[in-house]
């Protein structure tokens, strides 16, 4: 009977030898927790590190520590203190994590935590080929460990192996500072599935590849000789009824009943009615901005001094890595500036600034969370961020303010919170202000799609999604192919759509609900399509969005007076109900300058070519041109874009004969996230035919039918030959019986 083996740093077992004695117990903790439903009976192991090295554990129990740890499921791979120092604080944390977090300065690149580093991996490799079968699962997790995935593959040939990152991939050009880079890529190359946190990081691990190691990757798969890597993005979440259910019970507590931090915080606030309370927590690094978070109140302080004495920041620092000199260092700075701080600004009933430099219970850490008003996020680079959505999850009465870095992974699922550049202090200043003033209903507006989200995509569905999509691989099914949909699912689907009560329908419309036309402003709609959406748009409990990469004039001209919901340009702006465009995100357009003379070079040299301006995105358009020519001059192309935007916040995407270049944090898939986070929906249907639909096939649901038109790769579950059968099957819709 096959088995998942999971391996990390660290098992989830707390071990400690006191007195002769050894307890052991479950560790708590976002992947500990995450991986419940992954690693559970006799169906599982987990590899890792004990936490004691062979130096502090005592012989006598190394017998009891494996039957301890047996229990529940573990087994460890002993470390020597010095093997310690050389893979874990040595390469681990003082090469991989400044050089992923964009620290080159902190950056060591030293042979001996190299060759330590290797040495490590293979013992983890030597423990998973000693324990596993070739029908087995195995998923490796985080930076520590990222040759193993290879030192496996070469033993085991035919054993399916994920590897998920949990910190930020970098940039090629900071990945390619590090010596060792080839081997880094080529063994997280030997699992069959790599996960990161955004598509961003994903983005530049396929960028790396295919310019240091020259493989052809298409779509986000890595072709290699005798197999193909598929690279995705799992956005892990945290568990949400945990932390929204423990805010509950303490907001229930009475009196003496309430811990003593929880009494403090309510003494405080009687005390000073009207003050706001400001949180940030994290682990003491020098990639979480903790000395320019405190900088930054500072001259918020300054700029607005009618909010002395009416704020208070209280900031939890918890220990890490105390012993690597970057963080003796930051320590000390840290130490200073709130003893300056708090020394020039204090008055006789204020203290600016509260901070712990310790660990809190997690009884204590609902306390802040549901005690203060504002939760302040500043990390320079973060993978993730957990802390922004444990925060969220505790607002029961949905009040509350989070202010986060852009820079954090977990911006890219959180538009709603107010996002800031860490290093932009007149920027905090403002936000902050923006905080403390905004009224309660503004607050409840934002968080309830926060909450939403949250509660959706929660951490066992990120390990669930992960899994799944390693299982995929390893039944030898493409996840990206999909089915044709035959009259039997047909069936199910419209059997499903009667007895729905409120259905969400979203149409892409070129290739899609119209043909492809040499002149894109010529693509009007018939009288047959405005029939067929008429009817669509006026049965009951149906909602139904046109979403297009089509600019705005073209959609009001053509759909406006018939009052369709429509979403454009990829999702920057929205309709309803006939109501003029409302920007649906926040994009910037100072870039399109300096793309403009890059396309119009692009036209002059390619015949038949054309560029389409609309009011957030540049489209190229190549249809009209020499097929072959095109083709050739559109790689050229998205060389020169690539290269020129580089790490600006744009990118460009590959759709039928265009090449359009956009903000990147507008896709047709967030957008119709946010609608179906605004009602609950037992219906939804999507249908697109080509890249850009991608994103919304991803961010749907699982229950949701996902049709791509035509016969090419796709998340999408199904797929239909061409317009004509788009229609048919619309057709279906209005009457499906």
């Amino acid at each position: 009977m096959s088995k998942t083996i999971i391996i990390s740093n660290r098992l989830p077992v707390q071990l400690q030898i006191s007195d002769g004695g050894l307890t052991a117990k479950p560790s708590v903790g976002g992947l500990a927790t995450g991986m419940k439903s992954v690693h559970h009976g006799g169906e599982s192991l987990w590899i890792g590190w004990s936490g004691l090295t062979k130096e502090d554990t005592p012989p006598e129990l190394e017998e009891d520590i494996d039957k301890a740890l047996r229990v529940h499921g573990c087994l460890r791979v002993p470390l020597t203190t010095a093997e310690m120092e050389g893979f874990y604080f040595g390469f681990s944390n003082r090469t991989i994590w400044p050089l992923f977090h964009y620290f080159l300065e902190y950056t060591e690149f030293e042979l001996d935590f190299w060759e330590t580093y290797k040495t490590v991996n293979h013992k983890f490799a030597q423990a998973i080929l000693e324990q596993s079968e070739d029908e087995d699962i195995i998923w490796v997790h985080d930076y520590q460990l990222m040759l193993v995935p290879q030192m496996v593959k070469e033993k085991r040939p035919n054993a399916t192996i994920g590897f998920f990152l949990h910190i930020p991939f970098p940039s090629y050009e900071i990945f390619r500072t590090l010596p060792w880079r080839e081997e880094v890529l080529e063994g997280l190359l030997g699992a069959d599935l790599i996960g990161f946190h955004t598509y961003d990081y994903e983005r530049h691990f396929l960028s790396s590849v295919r310019r240091l190691l020259g493989l052809d990757v298409s779509f986000n798969d890595v072709y290699l000789e005798n197999r193909v890597i598929k690279v995705d993005s799992f956005p892990m979440g945290i568990d949400y009824e945990k932390f929204h259910s423990a805010a509950k019970v303490s907001n229930a507590l009475k009196g003496k009943e309430r811990t003593d931090l929880q009494q403090k915080l309510d003494d405080h606030k009687a005390s000073a009615p009207g003050t706001k309370l400001i949180v940030s927590i994290d682990r003491l690094d020098y990639s979480k901005g903790i000395a320019k978070r405190i900088n930054a109140f500072e001259y918020f302080l300054n700029k607005y001094p009618e909010y002395k004495e009416r704020v208070r920041l209280i900031i939890l620092a918890v220990p890490s890595r105390s012993n690597v000199p970057q963080y003796k260092l930051l320590k000390r700075e840290i130490d200073e500036l709130v003893g300056r701080i708090n020394g020039e600004l204090s008055t006789v009933n204020w203290t600016p600034i509260w901070y712990f430099y310790r660990s809190l219970p997690f009884e204590n850490l609902i306390d802040l969370y549901t005690s203060c008003d504002i939760a302040w996020l500043t990390p320079l680079r973060d993978g993730m961020n957990l802390v922004a959505k444990e925060y969220i999850a505790t607002r029961t009465d949905k009040t509350g303010v989070l202010i986060l870095s852009e820079m954090a992974g977990s911006a890219n699922e959180m538009n709603e919170a107010l996002l800031i550049n860490p290093n932009n202090f007149e920027q905090q200043a403002d936000t902050l202000k923006m905080a403390i003033e905004m009224p309660a209903e503004q607050q409840m507006a934002r968080n309830i799609f926060l909450q939403n989200r949250l509660r959706r995509y929660n951490v066992e569905v990120w390990a669930n999604e992960f899994m799944n999509s390693l299982k995929a691989k390893k039944q030898g099914a493409d996840p990206f192919v999909s089915q044709k949909l035959n009259p039997g699912i047909l069936n199910g689907m419209l059997e499903d759509y009667k007895v729905a009560k409120n259905r969400l329908l979203f149409l892409d419309y070129d290739g899609t609900l119209v043909g492809f036309h040499k002149d894109p402003q010529k693509a009007a709609p018939d009288k047959e399509l405005y029939d067929l959406l008429d009817r669509l748009h006026h049965q009951e409990g149906t909602t139904l969005f046109l979403i297009s990469g089509r600019d705005k004039e073209t959609f009001s001209k053509w759909f406006l007076d018939k009052k369709y919901n429509m979403i454009v340009e990829h999702g920057v702006w929205i309709s309803r109900n006939g109501q003029a465009f409302q920007l649906l995100e926040k994009v910037k357009k100072a870039w399109m300058d300096k793309i403009i003379p890059v396309l119009e070079s692009f036209v002059d040299r390619t015949p038949g070519s054309f560029i389409e301006e609309k009011n957030y995105s540049l489209a190229w358009h190549y249809r009209n041109t020499d097929p072959d020519f095109g083709e050739k001059r559109a790689t050229e192309l998205n060389t020169v874009l690539t290269s020129l935007i580089g790490n600006d916040d744009i990118s460009v995407l590959n759709g039928s004969k265009v090449m359009e270049v956009k903000s990147s944090n507008v896709n047709k898939g967030r957008a119709a996230a946010r609608m179906l986070s605004e009602k609950e929906y037992d219906f939804v249907f999507s249908i697109g035919d080509d890249w850009t639909d991608e994103f919304m096939f991803q961010e749907l649901p699982n229950s949701a039918f996902t049709v791509k038109v035509g016969l090419k790769k796709t998340k999408a579950k199904y797929h239909v030959e061409g317009v004509k059968r788009v229609r048919e099957l619309l057709a279906n819709f209005v009457n499906p019986s």
